[in-house]
């Protein structure tokens, strides 16, 4: 539930449930109240029919001694009251007054005689005042009963401190319950979210777990593991990418040990006068494959910059599928046949495709100048582009099509299958590292270590995928996968 919606509700419930709670309250005394009004009015009225009979007694309302009263002293109790006026407002008898105590008095007659023959409430009394006459119909006084409700008051009472005390434990139930439920959608998330965050501002794991919700601050969770994801995913690219520098730097450091030391041999040889011409051509002609070689490592590691920044883009274009192929194809057979190697070329593409010509140039220049570097002489490369629709060449090592079948699915494949000894399974997954190269060939000046790394920049560039399988001492095969678009 949202924090908003949750907050009104709560406050809803502390304003609503605390008027409900009273109003039951009221209910419940009011209805007692009513139950036991009518049960002691009845009996009050009971009463007062009983006593009318010696109240009645017109001998009763004359001034005489006490002890003529005493019958009506004996007729009261604790709860009950008897008081006798003249009709001139004399008091006569009270019940209440102690034996030998009394004394004549006369009352305000108007007060006196309000409320005649009517029973009247009270919150501790019940009272009734009737007139008394004579035999000719003459006024000679009137009488008062007064019944104290002392059950009823009694009752209320521990009713009430009952009611009170119920209100009071709803109360503190209620705010308890309150008290809680804040702690427990607000406080203690923001409490666990502020600690997950000075923890990551430290550099540290949180032991707690974040409590996920669908609330805002749930929302706003989500949103912090997110920024944490992307964050240590930042920290992490920058890290490697530092590392990667680092490698690179001593990899271009190494690599240019060898040609920097050919090349100030041949210079200091070329000083010594002694040489032959045939000597000094030879030696012009090492110092410039050095040179070219150098100049060679810095253009790939220039393209290989390039390509990593992520404001560098690829310039595609629609291009016809079977005629750039062809010619992306082409120009290899020279190379080839200089160490004796047989290069076989097979063609089954889509019409047309999106891609940037000039890097895909560069894509097949590396991956065939590799495959010619490691086909010994007289043995076979393979060079192929294959649709997803037609079925993969003859020629594929059995130990690869399986795979590879699966692995191209949906898209076109470039294949480039040589033969030579092969490289080691744990040696794959380094292949396309940058300035990666094999026992045999560091140190020799053969390649920058880069053209691999290059190679499968452009094809990630383009969508898509590249892999490589190879057994050893049988050969190696590289494919590069295209998305076909319809």
């Amino acid at each position: 539930m949202k924090i908003k919606n949750w907050l009104i509700i709560s406050y809803l419930i502390v304003m609503l449930l605390p008027i409900v709670a009273i109003y039951l309250l009221y209910i419940n005394l009011s209805d007692y109240d009513s139950q036991q009004d009518l049960k002691e009015y009845l009996e009050f009225q009971e009463l007062v029919s009983s006593l009318e009979k010696e109240l009645q007694d017109t001998s009763l309302y004359e001034i005489q001694p006490e002890e003529n009263y005493q019958h009506l002293r004996n007729l009261t109790r604790n709860n009950l009251k008897i008081d006798l006026y003249r009709y001139d407002g004399i008091t006569l008898f009270s019940s209440m007054d102690t034996p030998g105590s009394s004394s004549y008095f006369q009352v305000n007659k108007e007060k006196l005689f309000q409320n005649l023959n009517e029973y009247q409430k009270n919150p501790r009394t019940y009272t009734t005042k009737k007139l008394v006459f004579n035999e000719e119909n003459q006024l000679v006084g009137l009488y008062e009963i007064t019944m104290g409700r002392n059950a009823w008051v009694e009752t209320t009472s521990k009713r009430t401190v009952l009611m009170l005390s119920i209100l009071v434990a709803f109360f503190i139930i209620l705010y308890a319950i309150l008290i809680w439920s804040l702690n427990r959608k607000l406080n203690r998330p923001l409490h666990q979210l502020q600690e997950h965050m000075k923890a990551f501002a430290e550099g540290k794991d949180s032991e707690q777990e974040l409590v996920q919700s669908k609330d805002e601050i749930g929302v706003l969770i989500s949103h912090f593991e997110d920024m944490k994801a992307q964050i240590k995913e930042t920290r992490e690219a920058l890290t490697e990418q530092q590392q990667e520098k680092e490698y690179m730097v001593a990899s271009l450091s190494h690599d240019l040990k060898t040609p920097l030391t050919v090349i100030r041999t041949y210079t200091e040889a070329l000083e010594n006068h002694q040489l032959s011409e045939e000597e000094r051509r030879e030696y012009q002609t090492i110092l410039n494959d050095k040179l070219d070689h150098m100049k060679q490592m810095i253009d790939d590691l220039s393209v290989f910059t390039a390509l990593q920044s992520s404001e560098n883009m690829l310039e595609k274009v629609k291009v016809n599928g079977n005629e750039f192929f062809e010619m992306l194809f082409s120009g290899y057979e020279e190379p080839c046949a200089r160490k004796g190697i047989e290069l076989s070329t097979e063609l089954y593409v889509r019409n047309s495709y999106h891609l940037d010509p000039k890097q895909m140039i560069r894509l097949i220049d590396n991956l065939m100048d590799n495959s010619i570097r490691y086909t010994p002489n007289n043995h076979s490369i393979w060079l192929s582009g294959i649709s997803s629709k037609s079925p993969l060449p003859h020629w594929v090592f059995s130990e690869f099509q399986k795979e590879l079948d699966e692995w191209r699915k949906d898209g076109t494949v470039i294949l480039i299958q040589n033969e030579g000894e092969g490289i080691k399974e744990s040696n794959l997954e380094k292949v396309f590292q940058p300035f990666y190269q094999n026992d045999a060939s560091r140190g020799k000046g053969a390649t920058s270590g880069l053209g691999l790394s290059i190679a499968k920049i452009i094809i990630e560039k383009h969508d898509g995928k590249m892999n490589i399988w190879s057994t050893e001492n049988k050969g190696t095969l590289i494919a590069c996968w295209l998305k076909e678009r319809g």
